[in-house]
């Protein structure tokens, strides 16, 4: 396995019994993660947390595709595809680099960890 991989999945199998939801991988279906994007019910608090641990975060798509002003044309209204604006309050993209250390990784798994306690 390459770092490019082993960051990722080491991470997978420490969090995957958090009430987080990561990224689906399937054999036929690897990733080398350019963002590694979790959901939780209660995202906002979970990157407040990781912030005041010195841990970045990025939310890529804070409003669904179907609501972007570039889409209005479409004439869709929040409301009609309530999966993607759940999404859309849920992700949140954590920290996932070749150059992460498995210190780095252990941080970030135990912040997590600590704000699920």
């Amino acid at each position: 396995m390459t770092l490019l991989y082993a960051a990722p999945a080491l991470r997978a199998d420490r969090v995957n019994w958090l009430p987080l939801a990561p990224p689906v991988v399937t054999p036929e279906n690897e990733s080398i993660f350019n963002q590694y994007t979790v959901r939780s019910r209660r995202r906002d608090a979970l990157q407040a947390h990781l912030k005041a641990r010195g841990i970045g975060t990025s939310i890529y798509y804070p409003l669904p595709l179907h609501l972007q002003p570039c889409f209005a044309y479409l004439g869709y209204q929040e409301g009609q595809l309530p999966e993607s604006e759940r999404a859309a309050r849920e992700v949140l993209s954590l920290p996932v680099f070749p150059e992460l250390t498995r210190t780095q990784q252990d941080e970030v798994i135990n912040a997590v960890r600590d704000f699920c306690a």
